[in-house]
């Protein structure tokens, strides 16, 4: 898979998360993408999936909160790492005081550079956690086979976001999404 960027790739959103893709790396012949993250107090993703990826997180500074879906929540501090497996729902959060600082990786890299920078620049053009209306709807519709959000009802998935992209491309709102790469089926 070509990455549509330079590493270190640096993202920031309003909310107060910082993600760096520090780099992709083989490991047994997969893609592994190393990212460092910054979370300010209170700050973190909500509750989302990455269907054919696993992620792993390790606290390099403050205090993490975590969530399973369905499970209840967990700390981790200073040296603790957690992994989500591909398909297990969860969040986490900065649950101290200072700046949440961690480090992890994603395997297989797959589209998570693009997908998150375009999540992060939609909610920054909105300033508002639900980002851009087009764009969100086109990033979550185009990427439903990698990542899923829990906010968002399925009806909302299934429906308004196929018709709003539907007018979104009669309006010409996606030129800057015309290199996107194509979801994993």
């Amino acid at each position: 898979m070509k990455y549509p960027f330079n590493y270190p790739h640096i993202i920031k959103n309003f909310t107060g998360e910082e993600l760096t893709f520090h780099s992709v790396v083989e490991e047994d012949g997969v893609s592994k993408m190393i990212v460092y993250n910054k979370v300010q107090p209170g700050a973190g993703p909500v509750f989302h999936v990455h269907f054919k990826q696993d992620e792993s997180l390790t606290v390099l500074k403050g205090r993490m909160g975590y969530q399973v879906d369905g499970e209840e929540e967990k700390f981790l501090q200073e040296g603790e790492s957690v992994l989500f497996p591909r398909g297990q729902m969860h969040r986490f959060w900065n649950a101290g005081q200072d700046i949440l600082e961690c480090e992890g990786w994603v395997k297989p890299a797959n589209s998570l550079d693009y997908f998150l920078t375009g999540l992060y620049a939609s909610m920054d053009k909105a300033g508002k956690p639900e980002g851009d209306p087009f764009d969100s709807a086109f990033l979550i519709n185009k990427y439903r086979t990698e990542y899923d959000v829990k906010v968002i009802p399925p009806f909302v998935k299934k429906v308004i976001f196929p018709f709003t992209v539907f007018i979104g491309h009669l309006l010409g709102k996606y030129k800057h999404f015309k290199n996107a790469p194509a979801p994993l089926k």
